[in-house]
């Protein structure tokens, strides 16, 4: 904080309401629960992309009848998009709920952004909240993916070459993110 602030710098951390966390942290919370409302509203839009993709009697890739995936796949397909909707929301509005309260604590001037008193517990268990939303939403994406792979390349069942490939690249790397996130969200919510 420069000379110039009419905030002393001793007297502003002596009043926080969280001790032993830097001011200057809730920039950091509000960019990162801006990262996962942006993140979410990318995912929400390859859910309504699977939504256009269940149509029923559809025909698969393989050219053969036993591969083409029946209304169930469809039926399924509708209800993870659904679900992982659900989760998306669920994590961007508890991200924007806690966004809403660090800038109504703070004060009318944009410089302030900075002083924010908030509860922590409440923020770090409300980015978890967050967090854990995007998480669920990621899996039951993946498990529409999934559907979306059968009903457009043959089901799994049938074996076909494609299917699988794409099945099992998307569930590995799906993973492999996943558990980093899940890792670094730990991490940040233990420290």
């Amino acid at each position: 904080m420069d000379e110039s602030s009419p905030y002393p710098k001793d007297s502003y951390h002596s009043g926080n309401i969280c001790p032993g966390v830097d001011s200057s942290t809730t920039s950091v919370h509000v960019t990162a629960l801006d990262g996962i409302v942006n993140v979410n509203s990318l995912f929400t839009v390859a859910v309504f992309v699977g939504l256009s993709l269940a149509t029923p009697n559809q025909r698969s890739l393989e050219n053969r009848v036993s591969c083409d995936a029946g209304n169930d796949v469809a039926k399924n397909l509708l209800v993870f998009e659904v679900v992982s909707f659900s989760f998306f929301l669920f994590s961007s509005l508890v991200a924007q709920g806690l966004k809403l309260a660090i800038n109504l604590l703070n004060s009318k001037d944009v410089d302030e952004v900075f002083r924010a008193h908030i509860n922590l517990k409440v923020l770090r268990f409300g980015m978890m909240g967050s967090a854990l939303g995007s998480v669920m939403g990621c899996v039951f994406l993946v498990l529409s993916m999934i559907n979306v792979i059968e009903i457009r390349l043959g089901l799994l069942s049938c074996g076909s070459h494609s299917t699988v490939h794409s099945v099992t690249v998307l569930v590995l790397l799906v993973s492999s993110a996943l558990l980093v996130y899940i890792s670094t969200v730990f991490y940040a919510f233990l420290h």
